[in-house]
Formats: C-alpha cells, sequence, structure tokens
C-alpha cells in the first residue's frame, strides 16, 4: 500500500478530493493550492491544509470575504 504525502505547495490528491466534503454543508471542496486550503463556497469557510493535513474542523476555518467569493 502506498502512501501518498500531501507536501506544502503540491497539489491535492485528485482521490482525496473527491472523498471529502464540507463539515457544515456536506457540499464540495475546492483546493486553493496558493493559500494552503480546502474551500467550501457554500458555507463560505476556507479550512487549512496543515503539513499536509486537512483540518475539517469549523472552529478552525476562516470565513471567506465577499471579494473571496467573488473571484
Amino acid at each position: 500500500m502506498t502512501t501518498t504525502s500531501l507536501l506544502p505547495h503540491a497539489a491535492m490528491e485528485p482521490r482525496l478530493l473527491e472523498l471529502l466534503v464540507c463539515p457544515v454543508t456536506k457540499g464540495p471542496l475546492t483546493y486553493d493550492r496558493e493559500r494552503q486550503e480546502l474551500v467550501s463556497r457554500s458555507a463560505r469557510l476556507a479550512y487549512p491544509v496543515r503539513d499536509g493535513i486537512p483540518i475539517l474542523l469549523e472552529a478552525e476555518a476562516r470565513t471567506l470575504s465577499d471579494e473571496e467569493l467573488e473571484a
């Protein structure tokens, strides 16, 4: 069995991204490589990815601004 490590600024493993959902809305997440975050547009939240591990806790997420959502 091969383990894939998510390195800083590395691409998110596509299979992992398919399986992960927003814990608040159960909707899809997109990966922002530059900010190392998983973004839930429907919840207006960005979840951090630390040391290659997605932190999918609402308390750890930051709220997205209107400008970020429009981009």
